[in-house]
């Protein structure tokens, strides 16, 4: 069935708070040469869907604007350049809402087809676009920035969390090592997940808990907290160990030059956004066949209408949303 004229979408006209938010009418995108056009059905609420809308993360936008970011859908349509995935396919993508490109949050979607991924067969969509940012996020920060091996110990500081988790299951699948810090009514979460050892974030004795768990020393160290001090995650590291610094935007980090270098320690920021669509290719190979064998999973979600947007950016900057994935579906 072609598409309609118009669809229902969340949608920005400027940048700004949550009120800034409208859900309405809007035309239905058409395909270019190289896109695609999805039926959407799920889209998942990430914390860089609400500093996009509110203008922290600075990109590149139209408006109005459509925010989000995460998709499964259909493919209705697609560009003239396009011979892969089939109309009647379902996909996912991770990477809208940036750069130039509309979010999902809407009936329909257009995607580049280089950023367009196959769903596994018996895959649940939901289950799909909740894991597919955080599953993404922790594959780039173990193997495309640390390089993770599989005589790695690796020691994850936030374990419990959408990020955390993915990250546990992937080092633990690689044959890693993975100690994880998290609240003591998470630690049979993360021992689910593929954790070793757990610790109680806020133990007053963690570093010597970690030492101890850890003589040799970290080798990756991937805080997704922002609350890991760098003094204290490099008296962790091993020779030639990583810390990967994915959360705590406004966070002042300081150490002594001689607790890196003499060591061969390294220090790495990244951002998803950042990614060539190779590594989010690479990437989502990993991804879909960590789905499809069942090893992804999150810990709690609920699913909400296309029309409650709003409040689901609200809830996820009021942080009533922690441990629970968000996923809105179109209201019909």
């Amino acid at each position: 069935m072609p598409a309609p004229e118009h669809m229902h979408a969340a949608y920005v006209e400027s940048l700004g708070g949550v009120d800034a938010i409208r859900y309405g009418l809007l035309p239905v995108p058409r395909c270019g040469p190289g896109d695609v056009l999805l039926r959407v059905e799920a889209v998942a609420v990430d914390n860089v869907d609400t500093f996009v809308r509110s203008g922290r993360f600075r990109t590149e936008v139209t408006f109005p604007f459509v925010i989000g970011r995460d998709v499964v859908g259909t493919v209705v349509d697609r560009g003239a350049d396009v011979t892969a995935p089939n109309i009647g396919d379902r996909v996912w993508c991770n990477s809208l809402g940036h750069d130039g490109r509309q979010g999902p949050t809407s009936e329909y979607t257009t995607a580049p087809v280089e950023r367009v991924y196959s769903l596994p067969a018996g895959v649940d969509p939901v289950v799909a676009v909740a894991v597919a940012h955080p599953a993404a996020t922790a594959h780039l920060a173990l193997y495309t920035h640390a390089g993770l091996r599989a005589v790695d110990t690796v020691f994850v500081a936030g374990g419990a969390g959408h990020v955390g988790s993915a990250l546990t299951a992937m080092a633990a699948r690689s044959g890693a090592s993975v100690l994880a810090s998290a609240r003591a009514q998470d630690h049979e979460w993360c021992r689910s997940a593929g954790a070793a050892q757990v610790f109680d974030y806020a133990a007053p004795d963690l570093l010597e808990q970690l030492r101890a768990a850890a003589p040799n020393g970290v080798d990756v160290l991937v805080d997704t907290s922002g609350r890991l001090y760098l003094s204290d995650a490099l008296e962790l590291l091993a020779l030639r160990g990583r810390i990967v610094v994915m959360a705590g935007m406004d966070r002042k980090l300081e150490c002594r030059a001689g607790d890196l270098y003499p060591r061969d320690r390294s220090l790495l920021g990244f951002a998803i956004s950042n990614a060539t669509t190779d590594e989010l290719a690479e990437a989502a190979r990993h991804v879909t066949t960590l789905l499809a064998d069942g090893v992804l999973r999150p810990r709690h979600i609920e699913e909400l209408p296309l029309s409650a947007a709003g409040e689901a950016h609200r809830r996820l900057e009021a942080g009533e949303a922690r441990g629970t994935r968000l996923v809105l579906r179109p209201d019909n």
